[in-house]
């Protein structure tokens, strides 16, 4: 008679993992899966890697306006320049005509009659000898109302006005043209001339005029 196999038998032992432990034994705590691990802190003295630093953005503004230098201080303006001097050689007795020639030249220039002051050192000008015989008041009211060439001593230099032009004739009185040049030149707003011997005007006001 064949014999019928036996099924086998399961045994506990045998079985696969249990849901529920078994009594006396505690089920082991599933361990967590290690992540990453950080990056550890450097030590003192030794500095970690350096980290790139993210380029500086710039904005379009940023690009377009450039820093503007500030305001300069103001110029200081330059010094005023006294009047020109200009010397014609003549002698004392052709210094009066020497003076007459400059006053042409001056009018034929562009230069107003009112714009011409003449002094004299020695001998009046016979404008102003004449212009005198009627009377201080009459004559100086032509010096104020400047429409015209004014002839004047040298002593009259203190009442006389400033004119754009001042000519000198030195036809004379050394002590009276010492004093009368640097008045003359305090008269004239852009221009001296004088008439007269170089050396000696040179030897009372010095090489500069």
């Amino acid at each position: 008679m064949p014999l019928i196999p036996e099924e086998p038998q399961i045994h506990e032992s045998a079985q696969g993992p249990r849901a529920t432990p078994a009594s006396g034994r505690t089920a082991p705590t599933p361990r967590p899966v290690p992540g990453p691990r950080p990056a550890a802190p450097p030590r003192p003295g030794h500095p970690g890697p350096a980290r790139p630093m993210p380029p500086a953005q710039r904005t379009p503004r940023d690009a377009a306006v450039a820093p503007r230098p500030g305001p300069k201080a103001p110029a200081a303006p330059p010094a005023p320049a006294g009047p020109q001097v200009q010397l014609i050689p003549a002698s004392a007795e052709g210094a009066l005509d020497a003076a007459e020639e400059a006053v042409d030249l001056l009018l034929d220039s562009g230069r107003t009659p009112g714009e011409v002051l003449v002094i004299t050192t020695g001998d009046p000008h016979p404008w102003a000898a004449h212009e005198l015989s009627f009377g201080a008041d009459a004559y100086w009211a032509q010096h104020d109302a400047g429409d015209d060439v004014f002839y004047a001593d040298a002593s009259a230099l203190d009442r006389a006005g400033t004119r754009p032009v001042v000519v000198v004739a030195v036809n004379g009185g050394d002590e009276v043209t010492g004093t009368a040049l640097p008045l003359a030149l305090g008269r004239a707003g852009s221009l001296l001339i004088v008439c007269g011997e170089p050396q000696r005007i040179n030897s009372l006001l010095g090489a500069g005029v």
